[in-house]
């Protein structure tokens, strides 16, 4: 399993690094996506959602477009970088996934770790997909705990998020060793919000 190298901490009242630039872990390279990529970002999406998931080739051009946008957009408008971002292997370029954040709107409030809220809540979701091929590598922890550090020690992020479904074996063993706190969906729905890991920023 790789480790990211966490990036410096900002000194609060210092200047605003919202937006995540180029990250380097000791294997990997974790960089905004460029046009150049449409290739190999369908076949991700292909592989790893299903193509039902999002269908033609247009649809997954302009997901590749927005992506490479709202990277410009976020940093312009001082905001947390809600995008996708491309997971490069160093030794030799290679495109093997993607790690971001998101928005997370959902009823989070059913989980212990939200104290029974009542209301949904916005928050900010971590995710990860690789290539199949590229399984078992540790690639995704390494990648995830890269991106953690950076919410934690730049965006003074209070806590982050991942969620999953329950037969996803391999994103809840990714969640574990990142630290978090790992809790069931008691109720049905909704259908998405099955398995959820919470991390808490353990600086004060």
């Amino acid at each position: 399993m790789g480790s990211g190298r966490p990036a410096r901490r900002r000194t609060r009242g210092g200047p605003d690094r919202s937006r995540v630039k180029t990250l380097e872990t000791d294997r990997l390279v974790i960089r905004p996506f460029v046009f150049d990529d449409a290739g190999e970002y369908r076949r991700l999406l292909d592989e790893t959602f299903g193509h039902e998931s999002y269908g033609a080739e247009d649809t997954t051009r302009l997901l590749l477009e927005y992506h490479v946008i709202a990277d410009k957009a976020h940093d312009a408008l001082h905001q947390t970088p809600y995008e996708d971002r491309a997971i490069v292997r160093r030794s030799d370029g290679t495109l093997i996934g993607a790690v971001g954040f998101a928005a997370c709107l959902a009823p989070f409030g059913q989980l212990r770790s939200f104290d029974g809220a009542p209301h949904r809540t916005s928050e900010v979701g971590l995710f990860w997909a690789l290539f199949p091929e590229h399984w078992g590598n540790g690639y995704a922890t390494e990648a995830a705990r890269a991106m953690v550090s950076y919410a934690f020690d730049e965006l003074d992020l209070a806590r982050i998020v991942a969620t999953t479904e329950h037969d996803n074996l391999r994103s809840i063993a990714v969640m574990k060793r990142l630290g978090m706190t790992i809790e069931r969906n008691p109720l049905a729905e909704p259908h998405w919000l099955q398995t959820v890991g919470v991390l808490v920023n353990p600086a004060p």
